[in-house]
């Protein structure tokens, strides 16, 4: 599932937060790991109150040490000094990640909240999201620590839509990999909670607004039970529900109610229920929630899907 993972760090310990996830996931498949730190150009003495790695020979230094601290001798732990001088860190980052080491995975800190929260989001995740390749393991600052890293139940929001799912995979192996439970979400908009089109649409015809919403709920029943079906078939502990409401807030407020480990979550969609699948929704679930998050790239689908 994941042949290379790529964590990279800024010298703080929030950042390596990140770190017992890809020790544990290392472990599991036998895969090498990049830790990566980006020398910042007139870099501010501190980040997150500690010192800030500025010399390429201190970051070497500091990497080792790392690597010996968090992984056993028997994991191949490649570290990266990007030693030229950098403006723009994320813009660096993902240069890494598209160009160079090409990971199938990326594990990193969403750190707290603020700017640089924001930042390392909106910079990093989003760009490389962009690429519609990689996915990302983002560790939320409630789970900063060196505990070993463990999964118990995961929150796999769907698209309404789609019976196929590019996160059902990811789901799947994970839960066989930790013995976790799984637990599916799919959320259908209310009259209130409409976006865009839709919710201009709905102004001028609301009737026709909540046909097309209880339609779409009959439809999205008929997809999960496939999926409860199938991963109960398989012999995996899950269970199904469907929400109306906010997307971002649902999945939140679900998280937190079934006591999640994870949520694993879509960040592409088909043409469809724009208010979903959206972009917008990624951000706002890792704003609103103290959950970590897997965010899989989910290709653009056809109308016609061939089957598993």
């Amino acid at each position: 599932m994941f042949k290379n993972i790529l964590v990279p760090l800024d010298g703080s310990k929030l950042a390596e937060s990140a770190l017992p996830v890809a020790a544990s996931l290392s472990g599991i498949l036998s895969a090498p790991v990049t830790l990566l730190h980006i020398i910042e150009k007139d870099a501010p003495r501190e980040v997150h109150s500690e010192h800030h790695l500025s010399q390429p020979e201190e970051a070497e230094v500091y990497l080792k040490d790392v690597a010996a601290r968090f992984f056993p001798d028997r994991t191949k732990v490649i570290t990266h000094v990007h030693t030229a001088e950098v403006k723009d860190v994320a813009a660096s980052i993902v240069e890494h990640a598209t160009e160079e080491f090409k990971p199938d995975l990326i594990v990193m800190c969403a750190h707290g909240k603020g700017g640089f929260r924001d930042v390392l989001f909106g910079n990093i995740a989003q760009q490389v999201l962009a690429g519609g390749q990689t996915p990302i393991f983002l560790i939320q600052p409630q789970a900063a620590g060196t505990r070993p890293f463990e999964i118990r139940r995961i929150l796999v929001p769907l698209d309404s839509e789609s019976i196929h799912d590019d996160s059902l995979p990811y789901a799947e192996w994970l839960a066989h990999s930790y013995s976790a439970e799984l637990h599916l979400l799919t959320v259908i908009p209310t009259f209130g909670t409409l976006s865009g089109e839709k919710a201009a649409a709905s102004s001028m015809l609301p009737g026709t607004a909540t046909a097309y919403l209880e339609i779409k709920e009959e439809t999205t029943k008929q997809h999960l039970q496939t999926h409860l079906d199938d991963l109960l078939r398989k012999g995996f502990k899950v269970n199904a529900e469907i929400a109306r409401g906010d997307p971002a807030s649902v999945i939140t407020k679900t998280g937190e109610h079934i006591q999640a480990d994870l949520i694993l979550l879509s960040t592409h969609r088909r043409a469809g229920m724009g208010a979903f699948w959206a972009r917008s929704v990624a951000p706002n679930v890792v704003r609103q929630t103290k959950i970590s998050i897997l965010l899989v790239p989910q290709e653009e689908q056809q109308d016609n899907f061939s089957e598993r």
